[in-house]
């Protein structure tokens, strides 16, 4: 068990397994799609969590990512494109008791859906994003998304697009945002840890996990995952513990004035107590965001877990309150205050 969840949402009776999460819809991905690795993610984790399966809502709006609520066995919603926040949102908010999840895609999050997104985030809305970026729009055949680098020859952008990125995490701790983690889709084991912490985490979880496109973006991500590069370009971040990387486990991260700095243990007077250690629940977001605008190496693992007040808690304490102070209690009394006849 990875540990204890604990809310108001109902959990299961009796144990469950990735079985009773698995559907009977053929998943018509392409082979090799690292969608199928984040779905399996998830039929891992959500036993693992332990609500009860009425429990679980998945909503999505548009795109390959979008796909996912008919490729679990749970209770699903399939949106229009850029609007699973919002629809999310209203589920949340009517209903309090579920755990919900929203599958989506660079394009679907921060082109059409961009407003809600943010809005979604500074919110804190207790739900939990899963964010699919692999820099291009898959579904539509090809063409550049928010996140395709500058430069990248795409079917809509020949000669190279001339538009800068987002960098997601930059974006979510710019709105507020109290989680940010990164995963990737060649790592599992990982991606099962880091949404377990997100359904702990009490707010609007973002789970950015830089997944591969086979068919009109392939490889777009070798130059973190490849065997020669991946032990120097994955900074594996656990709460708690020294930013130590590398295949040696000689590389760290320190604080040089106002930036991170890569250094060498060994070397130039570095030791082990010049490393940071991370603290993913700081409420200054500040190394937060540093973190998530490392380059080189990447950092990987949750991010960022700060405590916030949440939307849904504040409106329930503010309907409670409201209705503490009022003299009307039931329609009834509704109907009956004011100015009243009757009618013989």
């Amino acid at each position: 068990m990875m540990g204890v969840i604990r809310n108001s949402i109902e959990k299961s009776p009796v144990p469950l397994t990735k079985a009773d999460f698995v559907s009977d819809q053929m998943v018509k991905w392409c082979p090799g799609c690292g969608d199928h690795s984040i779905l399996n993610a998830v039929s891992k984790v959500f036993p693992e969590i332990g609500y009860k399966k009425e429990n679980y809502v998945i909503v999505s709006g548009i795109g390959c990512s979008s796909r996912f609520p008919y490729y679990v066995n749970s209770y699903g919603f399939h949106g229009i494109h850029g609007r699973a926040h919002a629809i999310a949102s209203g589920v949340k908010i009517a209903n309090p008791g579920l755990s919900v999840w929203i599958p989506t895609g660079d394009g679907d999050s921060l082109a059409i859906g961009g407003n809600h997104f943010i809005h979604l985030i500074r919110r804190n809305i207790d739900v939990n994003v899963m964010l699919f970026n692999n820099q291009i729009y898959g579904l539509t055949k090809g063409q550049y998304s928010p996140t395709s680098p500058l430069g990248a020859q795409t079917k809509t952008s020949p000669y190279g697009t001339i538009e800068h990125p987002f960098s997601v995490g930059e974006l979510v701790i710019g709105a507020q945002g109290t989680f940010f983690a990164r995963a990737i889709d060649t790592n599992p084991p990982m991606m099962t840890e880091i949404m377990f912490e997100a359904a702990k985490h009490d707010g609007t979880s973002i789970v950015e996990i830089l997944q591969n496109c086979v068919i009109f973006n392939d490889k777009a991500h070798e130059y973190i995952t490849s065997k020669e590069n991946r032990d120097n370009m994955q900074l594996h971040l656990k709460h708690g513990e020294k930013m130590i990387f590398g295949k040696e486990k000689n590389k760290g991260i320190r604080l040089n004035d106002r930036s991170l700095e890569v250094v060498t243990i060994g070397e130039n007077g570095i030791s082990e107590e010049d490393i940071l250690i991370h603290d993913m629940h700081n409420p200054d977001p500040g190394i937060h965001l540093m973190l998530a605008k490392l380059s080189s190496p990447i950092a990987f693992g949750v991010i960022r877990a700060a405590a916030a007040p949440t939307y849904d808690d504040l409106m329930e304490e503010q309907i409670a309150q409201v209705k503490a102070g009022s003299n009307i209690k039931c329609m009834d009394d509704l109907f009956n205050s004011g100015e009243t006849w009757e009618i013989k």
